[in-house]
């Protein structure tokens, strides 16, 4: 396996800090064009890169296909808020002598790119939250340079895709180093510890993450870390749905549960369900169940990290094996099943991660106060509610929105589309930034920070606030946004 040293990791961060430097004031305009770029390069070359991910993680081409579409999209879909000047929040305040404080000075304020970011890429996302996936767009938008640390459970692919990205850049004429890869652990030691590195992006483990982030506060001068670490994100189904429609439930369930061989950061673990009988529960998940595709997991690593959450769930007091996954290679999905009282004296189960095909079932009594069931739950990206139009579910809800990122209705958190609203964190251990995203065009923001000028000649002024608004930019003026389509400034 190929591995960077800390001294060519160290040069390449000083490159990617003299890229930055040489492009940060760049338009607009020309900083999409950067982006379309490199979603041309993905598109131009995805035969190859389909084929090298799908040697290296297991991974049906379909998934993989759409994978590298979801990340073409989103680079196009980052370069047009960008081209817009979305991104940078202008803002101009006006001198005004009759302001309610006193009279106010002219102040005007931008966001501007942090400097150089380091990228940490996921195993479970060789596209989509890899070299070119949403933290490296959402840096690069943002006008930041970037080093990325390819994850080693695809590092062919990993490379290829530097390499892709790269040529892709200086042929748009971006300076050489705003964008490079680098593997290994001192390389990853090195993109936390330089002083050149301004903030990091992270996709992984909990513990990797909290190790990393651990080191990033203890620099001199600490750095933003957003990881996304650990969620395993609850179903809540009332009794009313329950009633209604279990069966279409439990079909969702499983479908949800087993999609990507369990292996979605999104992926609904923990199902709070009724009493009932639990044969005719394992009867509807083991005909749903009976036609998923199976696959070997994506490394060995992540198979014995599976199998040790397992057994630890399985072998707790109070959880019963619903159905029983065979262990094989690729290995058939495990159900297991316990109630809400257990739960209680073990408000671990709820904290174990079982990245893989595995769930668990929790069974809770008539009358139970779902709100407070779910206080028991730590931070989570998602949490799921099964219910009837007509139920009164405020406090549930309010529960769920304090631990949860995203708060869904009769749906499947599995699938996280990139769009405007799109929120993609949580609080800890989901994330260590809960007021962030990681995916949808706000990730850009995550690596800019706002710079007020007060009282400056607009000659003076950074374009995107200068009176003549020479990016063509919408702004907002006054308290009010305006927009170059709309006469503007």
């Amino acid at each position: 396996m190929t591995t960077t040293s800390a001294e060519q990791a160290a040069a390449q961060i000083e490159a990617a800090h003299k890229a930055y430097e040489q492009s940060r004031d760049e338009t607009p305009q020309t900083r999409a064009a950067w982006l379309e770029a490199l979603a041309g390069g993905l598109e131009q070359h995805a035969d190859e890169l389909v084929g090298i991910a799908a040697r290296e993680t297991h991974l049906a081409e379909g998934r993989l296909r759409f994978e590298l579409q979801r990340s073409v999209f989103q680079l196009r879909l980052f370069g047009d808020e960008v081209f817009r000047g979305e991104n940078l929040d202008a803002t101009i305040d006006h001198a005004d002598p009759e302001w309610g404080m006193g009279p106010r000075p002219d102040i005007r304020r931008i966001n501007v790119p942090l400097g150089v970011v380091g990228v940490f890429g996921a195993s479970n996302f060789p596209f989509a939250f890899s070299v070119m996936g949403g933290d490296s767009a959402s840096a690069l938008a943002a006008g930041c340079a970037v080093v990325h640390k390819i994850h080693d459970g695809h590092i062919e692919l990993g490379l290829r895709t530097g390499e892709i990205a790269a040529e892709a850049l200086a042929a748009a004429g971006a300076p050489t180093g705003l964008f490079s890869t680098v593997s290994g652990r001192a390389a990853a030691e090195a993109l936390v510890d330089h002083p050149l590195v301004t903030a990091i992006g992270f996709t992984g483990s909990t513990a990797g993450g909290r190790a990393l982030f651990d080191r990033a506060s203890r620099r001199p001068v600490p750095i933003p870390f957003y990881g996304e670490l650990g969620s395993i994100n609850p179903v809540f189904v009332t009794e009313e749905a329950w009633n209604r429609r279990s069966e279409e439930i439990l079909a969702g369930y499983a479908g949800s549960f087993t999609m990507g061989m369990g292996q979605f950061c999104t992926k609904p673990g923990l199902l709070f369900a009724p009493a009932g009988s639990s044969e005719e529960i394992a009867q509807v998940l083991g005909r749903e169940l009976a036609g998923k595709p199976m696959a070997p997991l994506l490394s060995p690593r992540l198979r014995e990290g599976f199998d040790e959450a397992l057994a630890g769930v399985r072998n707790a007091e109070g959880v019963d094996v619903l159905i029983d996954g065979d262990g094989a290679e690729a290995p058939s999905p495990t159900v297991l099943l316990t109630t809400s009282d257990a739960v209680r004296e073990q408000p671990g189960l709820l904290e174990q991660e079982m990245f893989g095909p595995a769930t668990l079932i929790i069974q809770y009594k008539p009358g139970t106060d779902l709100a407070e069931l779910a206080t028991l739950l730590q931070g989570q990206l998602t949490a799921t509610v099964q219910a009837e139009p007509d139920e009164d579910l405020a406090a549930l809800l309010t529960v769920l929105r304090e631990r949860s990122g995203r708060v869904l209705w009769n749906a499947w958190p599995t699938g996280v589309t990139v769009t405007y609203a799109q929120q993609h964190g949580g609080p800890y251990p989901a994330t260590t930034a809960p007021n962030t995203t990681s995916v949808g065009t706000a990730a850009i923001r995550r690596f800019m920070r706002p710079v007020a000028y007060d009282s400056f000649p607009s000659a003076q002024l950074p374009r995107a606030l200068q009176d003549g608004n020479p990016w063509a930019i919408g702004r907002r003026v006054d308290g009010r946004w305006e927009h170059p389509a709309e006469g503007g400034n």
